[in-house]
């Protein structure tokens, strides 16, 4: 009996003891194979072998060069992936490739290393109430005619018609249009002279250009709507009587 007692009374005892946690210590592996125990990155000396102290995220991911082309093999050099998110937070009129200033709009480089194209899409917020993109005007054939987007039947009824894959603002921006029957907008197109003057107005401003060229090209010859690193202006018309060519009138912002 006496025994239960004692039994009883270390159990008692136990019982008023209070509880502790238990205490342990688990230190971070070391060694070359494993990072320090911090989520902020060392920054690190190139010259000591280590990956260079770098943005490595998207927004200054680099699209390469094309293969073949004069730049291919040169570092740093290509556009960015995602123009708008240009290192330090530039907009994409400043945004820098290769150590060349992009323009607004779309910048697309020429691979030359020292120029780029001019592009400006076409958005939603470019077209006026009544559809159209713009206004063209030539004072010296008496010519003013609302543009919109397309170059089929139906747009040219209407007006003159703008090349889908031509830029709206920056860069070449083309055009086309009938030059007889009752939407003839252009049938004085082929007497525009060199340095005559053309306005084409949009939602981005007005611009005036002078034409430096008139000539008479194939029907099949598409050079004219190819990028440019200068503002200009580039009208197509056909030629009377003549189904194989084309009237294509060339001009530079003045």
């Amino acid at each position: 009996m006496k025994k239960l007692y004692l039994l009883l009374f270390a159990l008692l005892i136990a019982l008023a003891i209070p509880a502790s946690a238990l205490e342990y210590t688990v230190d971070a592996p070391e060694g070359a194979d494993y990072g320090l125990p911090t989520s902020v990155e060392p920054v690190y000396t190139a010259d000591r072998g280590e990956r260079r102290n770098e943005d490595v995220s998207k927004n200054a991911a680099l699209i390469p060069p094309g293969f073949g082309t004069p730049s291919a093999d040169t570092p740093d050099t290509g556009a960015y992936l995602t123009p708008n998110l240009a290192p330090g937070g530039k907009p994409l009129s400043d945004a820098v490739v290769g150590g060349t200033v992009q323009f607004p709009g779309g910048a697309v480089p020429d691979y030359g290393g020292t120029s780029y194209t001019k592009y400006t899409d076409l958005t939603s917020d470019l077209y006026y109430k009544d559809g159209s993109i713009g206004v063209l005007k030539a004072p010296g054939i008496k010519l003013s005619v609302r543009v919109y987007e397309g170059t089929g039947a139906a747009v040219l009824k209407k007006g003159a018609g703008h090349f889908e894959e031509t830029s709206v603002w920056d860069g070449n921006v083309a055009f086309a249009s009938h030059n007889r029957g009752a939407s003839d907008y252009f049938g004085k197109l082929h007497t525009l002279e060199v340095g005559d003057t053309i306005s084409y107005t949009t939602k981005l401003g007005t611009r005036t250009y002078e034409v430096v060229s008139v000539a008479k090209v194939s029907e099949t010859d598409r050079s004219g709507l190819a990028s440019s690193t200068e503002n200009m202006l580039t009208l197509y018309t056909c030629v009377r009587d003549q189904r194989e060519y084309r009237w294509c009138v060339q001009a530079v912002e003045r």
